[in-house]
């Protein structure tokens, strides 16, 4: 436990029905019975843990400052596993700010971002990947990636890391004991069932290494860039896939000068969607700009959405976009499906050397084969896992490669006949990396690092 307690607004910012200020601590139920009288006449202290009270908030001179209902939560049984209360006050910016500086006056210190998940984690309620997960389903923008972040909260992810490194223990236990025990002379025996444990475990590091890619974009969104020449449809695209106007769509070439950036849903995959000014020769200098960040987006963007017109022949802007596209990930569109054509998608198809999928932004025609699409290119054709125990990011992913080349190198050293010492060293250390992603064996630096990326209040 922590010595001290602190306090936080853990609701958004701005008004609403209700607000939320978190105590958490040895002294939080002191500290709130200081400033909150229950409409009993009871003392707060008095009521079991568990427990709802209504009742008022008060300043040090016992006027009123908010009606309020107070959650009383004892430790161990909170989220902290130290004495939490919270109060539930009117959602307004004025209420909250004075009972906020209410619980300060009273003993309270401010809380810092993640402080209160940072001691759910240090009291053992949590693992390092549980907390993370905490902050991934706050920012979770798709039910996959929701799905990801529930399923490391309950410890699906972090199970199977416990599993390799109890794996990796009992190994090391044999290899020990042989050690110890040099005149049975079963070294053989021991670095033969030793190597195939290893084995095993480096396959299933590898199997989940394949879903760090995947479990990325679903935490952070795939960069994705709209590009094409003028009046190709690029913002009627944006707003389809965002199922809102947020783009201007008018006849005129040039409209979009600049980039739009936003968050869109596409097949449960979140896309970070940028909308990206018509590549073309122009002379208006803020229209240049925009040209040259498109060109530019193509190489940045991890996935290009490349759209043609089907209604007007290929011009020398269409081949220039083409040629932009050698090398990169791209989805080839060819839009206006619903008008008379005038390039066909085989035609489009045989230039891009990739399929072409033809839509009709205007009509709806076609988003579900590019939601297909999408999908293909983030899971890469296999089924479908569980995304709980996805790698959800890259920190994650380093450890766990970090941890198979130690294993690589138990495996090599075995094959060089050397000591059962050697061998043990190189399991150990493969041991201890996979305990920095549930937290066993990281360092205070790391951890801070870690809550420093979260929210004040979670």
């Amino acid at each position: 436990m922590q010595g001290d307690t602190i306090s936080a607004i853990a609701t958004a910012q701005g008004e609403g029905g209700i607000g939320i200020i978190r105590l958490s601590g040895g002294q939080a139920l002191e500290i709130a019975g200081k400033m909150f009288r229950p409409a009993s006449g009871n003392s707060l202290d008095s009521y079991a843990s568990h427990r709802a009270v209504y009742g008022r908030i008060v300043d040090e001179d016992e006027r009123t400052v908010d009606e309020a209902m107070v959650l009383i939560m004892k430790g161990p049984h909170s989220y902290t596993r130290e004495d939490v209360v919270e109060f539930q006050c009117h959602g307004g910016v004025m209420p909250l700010r004075k009972t906020l500086a209410l619980t300060y006056s009273h003993g309270a210190r401010p809380a810092e971002g993640g402080e209160f998940t940072k001691r759910a984690f240090l009291n053992g309620r949590l693992d390092l990947s549980q907390a993370q997960a905490v902050m991934d389903i706050i920012t979770a923008k798709t039910d996959r990636s929701l799905k990801m972040a529930a399923g490391h909260l309950s410890g699906q992810f972090s199970q199977q890391i416990k599993n390799f490194r109890q794996e990796i223990l009992g190994q090391i236990a044999h290899l020990e004991a042989a050690i110890d025990f040099p005149e049975d002379e079963v070294d053989d025996v021991v670095t033969e069932k030793v190597a195939e444990k290893v084995i095993e475990i480096r396959n299933y590091i590898t199997k989940l290494l394949k879903t760090a890619g995947t479990g990325r974009i679903l935490r952070d969104g795939l960069m994705t860039a709209i590009v094409g020449k003028p009046n190709v449809g690029k913002s009627s695209l944006l707003n389809a896939l965002l199922q809102e106007e947020r783009a201007i769509v008018t006849d005129i070439p040039g409209t979009t000068r600049d980039s739009i950036e936003e968050y869109a849903n596409v097949g449960g995959v979140p896309l970070r969607i940028i909308d990206t000014a018509g590549i073309r020769a122009t002379e208006d200098v803020v229209e240049r700009i925009g040209v040259e960040k498109a060109r530019q987006m193509i190489n940045d963007a991890a996935l290009v959405l490349a759209l043609f017109d089907g209604s007007r022949p290929l011009d020398a802007e269409d081949e220039e976009i083409l040629e932009l596209l050698q090398g990169q990930e791209a989805i080839v569109l060819l839009n206006k499906s619903d008008l008379q054509s005038m390039v066909t998608a085989e035609e489009l198809s045989a230039k891009a050397n990739v399929p072409v999928i033809e839509i009709s932004t205007k009509e709806n025609h076609g988003l579900d084969a590019l939601a297909q699409a999408i999908q293909q290119k983030v899971y890469g054709g296999e089924v479908i896992a569980d995304e709980g125990s996805f790698v959800s990011d890259e920190r994650q992913a380093n450890l766990l490669r970090t941890a198979d080349n130690h294993l690589a190198a138990a495996l090599q050293t075995i094959e060089a006949g050397m000591g059962l010492d050697f061998i043990s060293i190189d399991l150990r250390s493969a041991w201890e990396k996979l305990g920095e992603i549930t937290g066993d064996t990281v360092g205070e630096d790391i951890i801070d690092e870690i809550f420093s990326k979260f929210c004040i209040g979670k």
